[in-house]
This record gives structure tokens, sequence and C-alpha cells, in this order.
């Protein structure tokens, strides 16, 4: 599986370890950055591993920053991305059972390691369960804005 993997200098050594992680069990990584702990801005970030899954270039990605909300609120802002910011295995299966989220964010200051690579393991091994949760996701890509644009 390729995955895209995005941080934040907040994100990075965690980004790091996910990255490792994921190649020892043999995945394909888009790194989009950052590439140290120099100070960076996460909406960047959260953008590039969005735009990647939209693109097709990863089937799915990975974006930390310190908290996971930031940068799972800009990747929210793409069409079509669901990000769901996970702080346990089990809002990482139910997230991909129920919403087929497509990207995975965490918080590098609110989880510990072992934690986040468990949650990372649950989030690639649970498959979208479709029916009901279909009809619901296809609900959430449907225009909502009040102008009718896309946004």
């Amino acid at each position: 599986m390729i995955i895209a993997l995005g941080a934040d200098h907040g994100g990075f050594q965690l980004k790091e370890k996910i990255k490792e992680h994921l190649i020892e069990k043999g995945h394909e990584i888009l790194d989009l950055g950052a590439h140290s702990k120099e100070s960076v801005d996460y909406p960047e970030f959260g953008r590039a591993v969005g735009e990647a899954v939209l693109d097709k270039k990863a089937e799915c990605g990975i974006i930390v920053c310190g908290t996971g909300i930031g940068i799972s609120i800009a990747a929210n802002r793409i069409k079509g991305v669901r990000a769901a910011l996970c702080t346990d295995t089990t809002m990482a299966r139910l997230t991909r059972q129920h919403n087929d989220a497509n990207v995975l964010a965490l918080g590098a200051r609110i989880i510990g390691d072992v934690l986040a690579l468990d949650i990372v393991d649950t989030f690639l091994s649970t498959e979208f369960e479709g029916g009901r949760h279909a009809v619901r996701i296809g609900k959430i890509e449907e225009k909502t804005c009040k102008c009718g644009c896309n946004h």
C-alpha cells in the first residue's frame, strides 16, 4: 500500500516513527514533509496529504501535528478528504468502518508512540462496511453550501 505522510514540526518525530514502522511492514511511503523540527505551518502538510490521496498518488494518508486538530481541519477543507482525528484504536476502527476515512490525523503531544502505532495499524487494517454508511458518506459529499458552490 502507498501511504502519504505529512506533519508539521510538532508532529515530525512521530511521523518519522510511523514511517519507519510502515516501511518495516512493507508499505511504500510518500513523505510530504516536514523533514525537520524547524517551525513550519501545518495547513501545507494537511493539504499536501489530502491532495495526494485524492490524486491517487497514495491509497490513504496519515497527518500529524501537536494536537492533530489543526492539520485535520486543513485536510478536511479539501472536498473528498475525510480526515479523522483518532486518539484510540476504537476511534480508528469505527472511522474506517462507518466514515470511510481516507486520512488519519494524530496528535503527537496527545498520544504516545506505542498507542500511535496501534492506531495506525488499526486504521490501515479496517475495511469500510458500506451499506447504510455509504448513504451517509454520500450526504457528506453532497453540496452543502447555501450558495451552491463546491466548498
